[in-house]
């Protein structure tokens, strides 16, 4: 298990200073590599039926439990579990960076004075437009009216604390960060070593050919993303990393 622990990819750690020069802790992690194992389980699961009940779909991909099936309630029992182990999970990590910290600044402080933890890629029961629906939020975060959310940026880009605005249009979500405008492949070809160490002066972090694929130019712009759901968050605080860890 790996429970306590970062994952690879655009996982990370950061110290992060707002505008008012307060620091920040900010982790992105989640179930790891079991919430990937529970999900292929059930897409198989999910074709399985299918043949079995010879359903028909333009593509396999599609593939779904009924609800009130018992592989249904399977999957949300399983799901659940998935989200409250990544849950779990950032409050060990959070801990573990508190603690460490402290070993290194001498002088006494005080930690989660304001603590924020939320899922992204996740599905939940909702109610909305007067219906009691299931919803799956992919790249994104709930954005109901007055909850705080986590709206990340890439490595050497400012990060931003909302206040959902509660969207109905958008089902009470916004983006949960920049998104891509290269695949790991096309960043790691088109992205050079001096790049990526002008994109994150200022920054303590990795600085090597291994993390090109997560570097700045690899992302959209978080200001553009920031200004295009204007209508469905309110920014809080605005963060600029002075570390990063990656996994």
């Amino acid at each position: 298990m790996h429970l306590g622990t970062l994952g690879t990819g655009n996982h990370f750690i950061e110290v992060c200073l707002d505008t008012e020069n307060r620091v920040w802790l900010m982790l992105h992690s989640g179930s790891r590599g079991v919430g990937n194992a529970i999900g292929s389980y059930f897409i198989e699961l999910a074709k399985q039926d299918m043949r079995k009940w010879h359903i028909n779909l333009p593509d396999q991909d599609l593939a779904y439990f009924p609800e009130g099936t018992d592989h249904f309630d399977d999957y949300v029992e399983a799901v659940g579990w998935a989200q409250d182990y990544a849950a779990l999970n950032r409050r060990m990590m959070m801990a573990n960076v508190i603690r460490a910290l402290r070993t290194q600044i001498a002088k006494p402080f005080d930690a989660e004075l304001e603590a924020i933890n939320c899922h992204h890629n996740y599905v939940t029961r909702e109610n909305h437009f007067g219906e009691n629906v299931l919803i799956t939020r992919k790249g994104a975060v709930r954005a109901a009216k007055g909850v705080l959310g986590i709206i990340p940026g890439s490595m050497g880009a400012k990060s931003f604390i909302v206040r959902g605005l509660g969207n109905p249009e958008s089902f009470d979500s916004c983006s949960h960060g920049a998104g891509r405008v290269m695949s790991r492949t096309q960043a790691k070809k088109e992205v050079s070593l001096a790049d990526h160490i002008a994109d994150t002066a200022g920054v303590a972090c990795r600085k090597d050919e291994g993390v090109i694929d997560e570097s700045p130019r690899a992302y959209k712009p978080i200001e553009a993303v920031m200004a295009a759901q204007a209508d469905l968050v309110e920014i809080v605080h605005t963060l600029k990393q002075v570390v990063c860890v990656k996994g």
